[in-house]
């Protein structure tokens, strides 16, 4: 999941309304707690689940990749509203960025 990204906001919300909807009114014993904690375990790593996604790395993978990549790459094969130049110039911008 991209920090800051729309994936990891959507995750931070979902996981905040299973974590408010948990009844810890009466913890009375190490089993309730321990109950209580497996389910955050479990909600959270299925909410994960939803919202990531498997990349492999390659030799091919480049580092300075970013989130404004991605995007204006998105941007260019959905409706080409930023040219191939323009996607150029932010690929080399964020590369000269990164090294």
């Amino acid at each position: 999941m991209v920090k800051n990204s729309k994936e990891e906001e959507n995750f931070i919300v979902e996981l905040i309304k299973v974590i408010t909807k948990l009844n810890i009114e009466n913890i009375s014993s190490k089993e309730t707690l321990k109950k209580i904690i497996q389910t955050i375990a479990n909600d959270t790593n299925r909410i994960w689940f939803n919202y990531s996604r498997v990349v492999n790395i390659t030799k091919h993978s480049k580092a300075w990749w970013n989130v404004d990549c991605q995007r204006n790459l998105e941007k260019y094969r959905t409706s080409k509203q930023v040219g191939l130049e323009e996607l150029q110039k932010h690929h080399q911008k964020d590369q000269t960025h990164f090294f």
